[in-house]
């Protein structure tokens, strides 16, 4: 089958959050699969274009016409990629290769990536490579189906588009004259982009796109209800005959506890006793931490957000180090109010307490590593992967029971069996300290079932080999 893959972002070449993970992983993984002819398509930002990691040949050029635009496109294939995976970067100096900083933010990004869509189409079309299915990602790609179905239906008459939404909070939207100015197309295509009198992208996927999927089975349900899907339900649930769940999976080859050049001690799940404590030493020496070997370490590798439940953690933290013997880890960088808040806290409870704004992916392989509970209150996750990877590494999971947390982490009986992790169903923060205490508590008078949980999350298979398979189901069903 031949498959193109379309996002705004890719690990390792330029990555923001979980969808470059993504599409690290899923491309390759697609790939793998017999029979499989695997493209990915990426802008071609500055970073890419400055990394000598990274040399590129180039194979065509064209114009791509945005309204009453018309701007140079370069097509870059990557010349050492070894996986199977043809990687092609749209070179274009206006939109991506002369801007410095961050991949999002600029006050044109809806036209950027406008252009980025209708250049991959345009850049198959002439590269005569016709897939039998596109599969574009978040509201950066939403505007490949509708080009699609508008204006290059002729060129790919028996290709069916999947789009999959990562993160529905983020939609694409832009003014109504959006609609004339800067994506021309016929009239009749109004409606499916219109809502409320605006421009939004991701709804005209929706609407256009032959199947779309979101990122796990308990996400697409919550997708019909208001309170997840940020106004977007309506729409959703008129699709909800072609929406569908797959739950992500994550790189087992980079997070492997036999492997990461991160950690100072190798183990796994035969010898993650003695390989956890001695990475528990180590990181609580490298934190400032007192080595205390029976004092459970709870960590957390986050963007400090709303969303990620900061404020429930916030409203509980105190009260946990004054009622249970326990250390706490913070790791990452986010909103101002709660980088504040655990400085504040780091700093009342010096011994107990290690708070690390920063982005450090060796430190969060350690903290990974070395922890032995993992919190993750988020208020709503589409999939999470940092549950998936601290299970990897033998570190217990308390989360809340939201979309793809509800997938991946069952819980426990009081026993500590018959599941992966605790959870907690109302987002509160009683609920969340109940969670951890009840964790707490099989910590530290019941070590061998804590054990016996974590040797039965280190052994769960998180790879992409289920996942893949399940895309390539739902592409034969497109296909017919």
């Amino acid at each position: 089958m031949k498959i193109a893959v379309m996002a705004s972002e890719g690990a390792p070449y330029a990555k923001s959050g979980g969808l470059g993970d993504v599409m690290e992983a899923l491309p390759a993984a697609l790939s793998r699969i017999d029979g499989n002819e695997v493209v990915l398509l990426l802008p071609y930002y500055k970073k890419i274009k400055e990394n000598p990691a990274y040399p590129v040949e180039q194979v065509l050029y064209f114009d791509v016409h945005l309204g009453w635009r018309q701007q140079y496109a370069g097509l870059m294939r990557l010349k050492n990629r070894q996986d199977g995976v043809a990687v092609y970067f749209i070179d274009s100096d206006y939109y991506f290769g002369a801007r410095p900083g961050a991949i999002y933010g600029d006050c044109d990004d809806g036209e950027r990536f406008a252009f980025f869509s209708r250049a991959c189409l345009e850049a198959l079309a002439r590269l005569d490579f016709l897939p039998d299915v596109i599969q574009c990602n978040d509201w950066q790609t939403a505007l490949v189906p509708v080009f699609l179905k508008a204006q290059y239906y002729y060129q790919f008459p028996n290709t069916r588009v999947m789009f999959t939404i990562h993160n529905v909070e983020y939609q694409g939207w832009a003014h109504g004259h959006f609609f004339d100015d800067v994506l021309a197309l016929p009239w009749e295509f109004r409606g499916c982009l219109d809502m409320h009198g605006q421009v939004n992208m991701m709804k005209g996927a929706i609407e256009t796109a032959d199947m779309v999927t979101t990122v796990s089975e308990t996400y697409a349900r919550e997708l019909m209800y208001p309170y997840y899907a940020h106004g977007l339900d309506g729409v959703l649930a008129h699709a909800a005959w072609k929406l569908r769940g797959i739950t992500n999976g994550i790189d087992v080859g980079t997070f492997n506890t036999e492997t990461d050049k991160h950690l100072p001690v190798h183990y796994n799940a035969d010898t993650f006793v003695a390989g956890k404590a001695a990475c528990k030493a180590a990181l609580q020496a490298e934190v400032g931490l007192p080595d205390e070997p029976d004092t459970p370490l709870l960590v957390m590798v986050t963007r400090l957000a709303g969303h990620k439940g900061m404020d429930l953690l916030c409203y509980i933290a105190r009260r946990l180090l004054w009622e249970e013997n326990c250390q706490m880890l913070i790791l990452g960088t986010g909103e101002p109010q709660y980088e504040h808040f655990f400085r504040d806290l780091a700093a009342e409870f010096p011994n107990r307490v290690a708070a690390k704004i920063t982005f450090n992916l060796g430190l969060a392989a350690r903290v990974y590593a070395g922890g032995d509970i993992y919190m993750m209150p988020s208020r709503s996750e589409p999939c999470g992967l940092s549950q998936m990877n601290a299970m990897r590494y033998g570190t217990v999971p308390v989360v809340h029971a939201t979309g793809g947390l509800r997938d991946t982490v069952p819980p426990v009986d009081e026993n500590g069996e018959n599941g992966l992790g605790f959870t907690f169903q109302s987002y509160n923060g009683d609920d969340f300290l109940w969670a951890m205490k009840r964790c707490l508590n099989l910590y530290h008078w019941n070590r061998d079932s804590f054990r016996k949980l974590q040797y039965r999350d280190m052994c769960q298979d998180f790879s992409w080999n289920k996942p893949a398979n399940r895309y390539m189901e739902l592409f034969r069903q497109m296909c017919g």
